[in-house]
């Protein structure tokens, strides 16, 4: 396991579109030596897209066992397809800060993905350089994308909890120097296991925002709030 010695660091600037800034190691999000920042910044208007990260998966530990470096050049978007009340975004990020969320045909035997949004949280489970197993086991989904997770739980706001996932989409897109044409579906990725090398094609995923299983008219909606919000940053 490689360590990083990490230094937090709030900085607020005006409300007109300064950031909140989390610093790594006292750099900023400027990737000084090919690092990369473990947490984005959040723009001082959308301080609702507060992060919280007192659930992350411990160092070490679960799907943190055997931590592999990541340069984020896409943003992979998921729903929890979990309908149950109270299955919001504590609930799940609870999950995987505890280990419960185990796989049995991946390289690390559990799951795991980045940040989990609901229609008034988002919590923080991995750093942005570590690679998450959300998309397609060994594949390039996994290997280059922050993974997000929308929260469709029946006593959530989903449509509050999809704006905000496309407004946070958008500050992952400015972090990281992501374009609009790399923030993809789960459907993006076909998968193929890793313990056996089954085949399992393309999921249906984010299932919400699927048009007869597959990308379509609101799919193509979503990304185009995205990109009107990604411009807003500057």
């Amino acid at each position: 396991m490689y360590r990083r010695d990490f230094i937090a660091c709030l900085a607020s600037a005006g409300a007109g579109g300064g950031f909140l800034v989390s610093c790594v190691g006292g750099g900023q999000m400027g990737l000084p030596g090919g690092r990369v920042a473990e947490t984005p910044p959040i723009p001082a208007r959308w301080r609702d897209l507060r992060i919280d990260r007192s659930l992350m998966i411990p160092a070490g530990k679960y799907a943190r066992h055997r931590p592999r470096r990541l340069r984020p050049r896409y943003v992979t978007i998921h729903a929890t397809d979990n309908f149950a009340r109270g299955a919001g975004a504590r609930a799940h990020a609870s999950g995987l800060h505890r280990g419960t969320h185990t796989a049995t045909y991946n390289s690390l035997g559990y799951l795991s993905w980045h940040f989990t949004i609901d229609d008034r949280t988002i919590y923080q489970s991995l750093p942005c350089d570590e690679q998450g197993q959300h998309a397609d086991y060994e594949g390039p989904g996994n290997r280059g994308s922050i993974g997000v997770e929308m929260c469709v739980n029946r006593d959530g706001d989903l449509r509050r909890t999809l704006d905000r996932s496309a407004r946070f989409t958008a500050v992952l897109m400015k972090a990281y120097r992501i374009p609009l044409a790399n923030v993809v579906p789960h459907y993006h990725w076909p998968r193929t296991r890793y313990k056996d090398g089954k085949y399992l094609g393309h999921k249906a995923c984010p299932s919400v925002l699927m048009t007869a299983g597959r990308p379509g008219p609101k799919w193509e909606g979503f990304v185009a709030k995205i990109g009107g919000y990604r411009r807003q940053l500057g």
